[in-house]
C-alpha cells in the first residue's frame, strides 16, 4: 500500500510540474508617457520602431485603449489591480499600492510563477524597498534618472553605470537567462522612457534634427475651450512655459520660442528609440531560450501625453493624447501569429490583469472593474463596453488641471470640471463628436441641436459611477490654475 501510495504522489507530482511547464510565460515591458501613436505602427511619421512593429505584425493591435486615470501611480495601480483609481486608492503619484490589495503579479507568483520587476515602479516616491509579489525586485526612488540611476538591488543602494532603458533590459534579460525552464516566469520592466525630463541615448540624441516641429494647430484653437485650458498656457504644463526645462526664460508666446518646443519634442521621440532597441533585444533573449512562442508578450504604456495639442503640455485631462495608450500583445495561443489582428473596440488598463490571469490560467481576482478581453479578441465581443468613464482629481502640488470627470464611447466624448463642492459647475463642460472630429477641434458644448445627446451622456456618466461605486464622488476643492513651479524634487 505505501508503495502505491508513493507511485501516485509520484505521478501526481510530475503531472504538477508538466502542467506548470506548459503555462506561459509573461513579458511585460511597461513604458512611461508614451502616446499612442508614437510607434511606427501607430502611425508615426517619423518615429522608426522595427522591433515593436515586429510584435504587432505577429500579435494584436489594441488600437483604442485608454487610461481610466492619466497619471502615472494611478494608471499603474489601474494595470496591476484591475480597478479604477478611486477603488485601489493610489489617487496620486506618492502613493503606496496597498500591501493587502490582490493584483496580478502576487496572484501569478501564488501560483507558481517565478516572478520579478525592473526599473520605475513609482508608487511610494521614496520607497524602493521590495514589494510584495516579486522573487526579484529592483527599483529606485522617486523618477529616476535617464543616466546612472541608484538602484536598490536586494537592500544594497548603488549607482549603476549606463543608459536607463539599457540598464534594466540587461537586468531583465539576464534574469530570463537564469529561470527553472520547467516553471512559468513573469517578468516586468518599468521603462522611465519616454517621461521627462527627456535625455535621448547619445547615438540618438540627433536623429530627428532635421524634422521640422511646429506647435499643434490645435494649440491656437482655444476659442471654444475652457478659460482654464487659456489659463494654462504659460504654466508648467503650458506650451509657453518652462517646458521641462528645455525653455530657459518663459513664460515666452514669441514665434520664435517654437524652437525650445521642437527641441523637447525631437529628444522626447529619440528616448523612444532605445526602447525599440530593448525590445529586440529580449525578443533574442526569448529565442535563444527557445520560448518565444510560449511567452505573452505584452507592450503598452500606462497613461499619454499631450505634446502641444490644445496649448498643454503633460497629460491629465480626458483630450485624446492625455488618454490614449499603446497595447500590443503578442501570444500564438492569443491569435494566430501570421494574421495579426488590429482590435477596435475601446479597452481599458484595468482590464490587463483579468485578461492576463485568464491567458495564464490562473485564479480570477473577484470584485474588480476590468474585463478580460481574450474571448473577444478571439471574436466574441458580445456585451462587451460601448462606454467608460474616466476621473481625474485635482492636485495642490499640481494646480494646473481641474478635477476631471467624464465619458467617452466608440463615436462621443463629454467631459466636464466638477469643483469639489456640490455647487454647479463653474468652469466650460465639453462636447466632442469623435468619430468626425479625432483631434477635438470644435467643443459642441453650446451647440443647442446637441442638447439631446448632452443628456444621453450625462446619463451614461452616471450610470457607469453607479456600476463603478462612485457614487458618493468626493473629490478634493478646484482651487484654480497656479502660476508657480512644482517643487523640483516632484517633477
Amino acid at each position: 500500500m505505501k508503495k502505491i501510495l508513493m507511485l501516485i504522489v509520484l505521478l501526481w507530482l510530475g503531472l504538477s510540474a508538466n502542467l506548470q511547464a506548459q503555462k506561459p510565460n509573461v513579458l511585460f515591458i511597461l513604458c512611461d508617457d508614451l502616446r499612442w501613436d508614437s510607434l511606427g505602427c501607430t502611425g508615426h511619421p517619423h518615429i522608426k520602431t522595427p522591433s515593436i512593429d515586429k510584435l504587432a505584425a505577429s500579435g494584436v493591435n489594441f488600437k483604442n485603449t485608454f487610461c481610466t486615470t492619466s497619471l502615472c501611480s494611478p494608471s499603474r495601480a489601474s494595470i496591476l489591480s484591475g480597478k479604477y483609481a478611486h477603488a485601489h486608492t493610489v489617487v496620486n503619484n506618492f502613493t503606496e499600492y496597498p500591501e493587502n490589495l490582490k493584483n496580478f503579479p502576487g496572484v501569478l507568483h501564488d501560483s507558481g510563477y517565478q516572478t520579478a520587476y525592473f526599473g520605475k515602479w513609482h508608487m511610494g516616491e521614496e520607497n524602493d524597498n521590495p514589494r510584495p509579489g516579486f522573487d526579484t525586485f529592483i527599483t529606485h526612488k522617486g523618477q529616476g534618472k535617464y543616466f546612472d540611476t541608484e538602484f536598490n538591488i536586494a537592500g544594497n543602494r548603488k549607482v549603476v553605470p549606463g543608459y536607463y532603458t539599457n540598464v534594466v533590459t540587461n537586468m531583465a534579460s539576464d534574469w530570463i537567462g537564469k529561470t527553472d525552464k520547467n516553471k512559468p516566469w513573469l517578468c516586468m520592466i518599468g521603462h522611465k522612457a519616454p517621461h521627462s525630463f527627456y535625455f535621448p541615448e547619445p547615438k540618438y540624441a540627433h536623429s530627428f534634427d532635421k524634422v521640422e516641429v511646429p506647435y499643434p494647430d490645435t494649440a491656437f484653437k482655444l476659442a471654444d475651450k475652457p478659460e482654464w485650458i487659456k489659463s494654462r498656457l504659460n504654466t508648467w504644463h503650458g506650451i509657453y512655459g518652462p517646458l521641462f526645462d528645455y525653455r530657459k526664460k518663459f513664460p515666452d508666446s514669441s514665434p520664435e520660442a517654437v524652437k525650445d518646443f521642437a527641441a523637447m519634442i525631437r529628444s522626447y521621440w529619440g528616448t523612444i528609440l532605445s526602447v525599440d532597441d530593448s525590445v529586440g533585444l529580449l525578443v533574442k533573449e526569448l529565442e535563444k531560450r527557445g520560448e518565444l512562442d510560449r511567452t505573452i508578450i505584452v507592450f503598452m504604456g500606462d497613461n499619454g501625453l499631450l505634446n502641444g495639442e490644445h496649448g498643454m503640455v503633460d497629460k491629465r485631462t480626458m483630450h485624446e493624447p492625455s488618454i490614449r495608450i499603446p497595447l500590443i500583445v503578442r501570444y500564438p495561443k492569443l491569435t494566430d501569429t501570421n494574421a495579426p489582428k488590429k482590435i477596435d473596440n475601446l479597452v481599458l488598463t484595468v482590464d490587463m490583469a483579468p485578461s492576463l490571469l485568464e491567458l495564464c490560467d490562473a485564479p480570477k481576482v473577484e470584485n474588480i472593474h476590468g474585463k478580460s478581453w481574450v474571448k473577444m479578441v478571439q471574436g466574441d465581443d458580445t456585451n462587451w463596453r460601448k462606454s467608460f468613464l474616466y476621473h481625474y482629481n485635482y492636485e495642490k502640488q499640481f494646480p494646473y488641471t481641474p478635477n476631471v470627470r467624464g465619458v467617452r464611447t466608440d463615436e462621443w466624448k463629454f467631459i466636464h470640471y466638477p469643483h469639489g463642492d456640490d455647487k454647479p459647475d463653474r468652469h466650460l463642460a465639453e462636447l466632442y463628436n469623435i468619430k468626425n472630429d479625432p483631434e477635438e477641434r470644435v467643443n459642441l458644448i453650446k451647440d443647442a441641436k446637441y442638447a439631446g445627446k448632452i443628456t444621453e451622456l450625462k446619463s451614461e456618466l452616471g450610470k457607469l459611477k453607479l456600476e463603478l461605486g462612485l457614487e458618493k464622488d468626493s473629490m478634493p476643492l478646484d482651487l484654480g490654475i497656479g502660476t508657480a513651479l512644482p517643487d523640483a524634487k516632484i517633477r
